[in-house]
């Protein structure tokens, strides 16, 4: 019995199912198809009489995405991993003795849009010009129970394409099929990525893995996710970053190590946050943020190239230019010259003043560090658009990273800022135990204040530093922001395949 929730297409194409069977056809079967090319490939390299002999036998698969029914030939529109080709199907060749059930019962009534097939043919080029599959033989490889999203076709171009966000995100497998250039964005996303891992790896760079299920969740300000570990019967954290981790394996004796991480941070979400993110860490020993900044500029080059063949990129209208040397803006500086205040010698209680002043929220959570960092974010981080690095934070809003070596109060801390959106963060890191103690501690009296954001304090990373951690320099770059940056995208979600949602209502 049919369910009740079944639409009448899903109805019909279980019906269509079970006659696929009685008539003795498996529709998934587990028989390897021997594919030897693909669509691309085929209208790339196809020249005609010049060399059809190279293609008297293609054997390809892919999804049926349109059907045109010419009576004792068809034809159809098959699209694979490499895009889309026509296909010629005719009934004589394809039912040639005088059984037409192939042609006529499985073809014309029993085949439907979305399933996936393979054939075997020859290509030729239509009296039109087109590139297509002469087909002798084909196959149903899997049958498709649900209709696909309503897609029209027009002399090869798609108009009427899904755009429903909703949709998109959520049945992202449907987005692909429906909307094939979608591909393209996570194709340079792995462009991207591969490009950062190739510079890292060719400076020497060591990649590792370190948990994502942690006792403690350190290395940044944010809520964490909570479990429970129920064979240790102890609370458990996902990580909101890597860094303490990392930083334990420069005391153990490695000089360059990094990770793409994939971090959780219980935070809201808005079009350049997801609560899932992926981040690129690393840290190398005897080297400071000055030497972190050109290698960061060297590092952004090499991506944006990857990805587009050059250093300038459109983000919505603005173009962009990745080549180096980026600015360096103090963060006071940005905040003198967006806010019209000078904050630099400012107490808690004349920042949450300044802040009332500029119409900044703040609550008595907030210690000193979070009302400079939301001043800059309200009133200076949009100004930001071609690339720059914010550096010389105030001490409070940098609880890991050395002082600077000149300017008290400060620490050796940058942003990277693009497009008015933090991109990455790197220090000098802090390597004094004793300090960083007194860090964790503040920290610690603003968790209690109820900071919810506070971090929390790491005994084990401090116990690892007491046995002396080098010199360094660490960096976490937003891969996710990089990756709509350079492709041009406006949300985070379209640079994730499976971006959160709010679970559906079934009913």
């Amino acid at each position: 019995m049919a369910s009740p929730h079944l639409s009448e297409q899903e109805i019909i194409r279980r019906e269509k199912l079970s006659e696929l069977i009685k008539l003795g056809i498996d529709p998934y079967p587990a028989e390897l198809y021997p594919v030897n090319t693909n669509a691309a490939y085929i209208k790339a390299n196809y020249k005609g009489e010049e060399n059809k002999a190279d293609f008297a036998n293609v054997c390809i698969a892919g999804r049926i995405m349109s059907i045109r029914d010419m009576g004792k030939a068809s034809f159809a529109v098959l699209q694979d991993s490499s895009g889309k080709i026509q296909l010629y199907i005719k009934r004589d060749e394809i039912s040639p003795g005088e059984d037409k059930t192939l042609y006529d019962k499985v073809w014309k009534h029993l085949t439907d849009i979305g399933d996936i097939i393979g054939v075997k043919g020859y290509v030729f080029t239509t009296r039109t010009g087109e590139i297509s599959i002469h087909v002798h033989q084909w196959a149903l490889l899997s049958k498709s129970l649900r209709p696909l999203p309503v897609v029209k076709e027009k002399e090869g171009e798609t108009f009427d394409a899904v755009t429903d966000p909703e949709f998109r995100y959520r049945q992202r497998y449907a987005d692909l099929i429906v909307n094939p250039q979608v591909k393209e964005t996570f194709i340079k996303r792995t462009r991207m990525i591969n490009a950062m891992r190739d510079y890292l790896n060719e400076k020497g760079g060591l990649e590792v893995d370190t948990p994502v299920l942690q006792s403690i969740p350190g290395g940044a300000a944010a809520r964490p996710f909570i479990t429970h570990h129920n064979a240790l019967d102890v609370p458990f954290y996902l990580r909101i970053a890597n860094e303490l981790y990392l930083k334990r394996l420069l005391v153990g004796g490695f000089d360059w190590v990094y990770e793409f991480s994939r971090n959780f941070r219980n935070e809201g979400m808005d079009r350049t946050h997801n609560p899932e993110f992926t981040i690129l860490e690393f840290y190398v020993a005897y080297k400071d943020y000055f030497w972190m900044m050109e290698t960061t500029e060297q590092l952004m080059e090499r991506a944006a190239i990857a990805v587009n063949g050059s250093t300038k990129v459109l983000a919505g209208e603005v173009e962009i230019d990745f080549k180096a040397p980026y600015k360096r803006v103090s963060i006071y500086d940005a905040i003198k010259e967006y806010a019209g205040v000078d904050v630099h010698a400012m107490d808690e209680e004349q920042l949450r003043d300044i802040c009332r002043e500029l119409k900044i929220h703040v609550d008595k959570t907030m210690g000193k560090g979070k009302l400079i960092d939301e001043i800059f974010s309200e009133k200076c981080e949009h100004h930001f658009i071609q690339p720059v690095f914010i550096t010389d934070y105030p001490v409070e809003m940098s609880p890991l990273t050395k002082k600077h070596r000149s300017k008290a109060g400060l620490v050796e801390r940058f942003e990277l800022m693009i497009n008015g959106k933090e991109i990455a963060n790197a220090y000098s890191e802090l390597n004094d135990p004793i300090d960083q103690r007194e860090r964790f501690e503040e920290q610690h009296a603003l968790m209690e204040r109820g900071d919810n954001e506070a971090m929390y304090v790491d005994y084990d990373f401090l116990r690892s530093l007491e046995y002396g951690m080098p010199p360094a320099s660490g960096i976490g770059i937003g891969i996710d922001r990089l990756c709509m940056l350079l492709t041009n995208q406006a949300s985070i979600q379209d640079v994730l395949f499976f971006p959160q949602m709010r679970p559906e209502q079934n009913d």
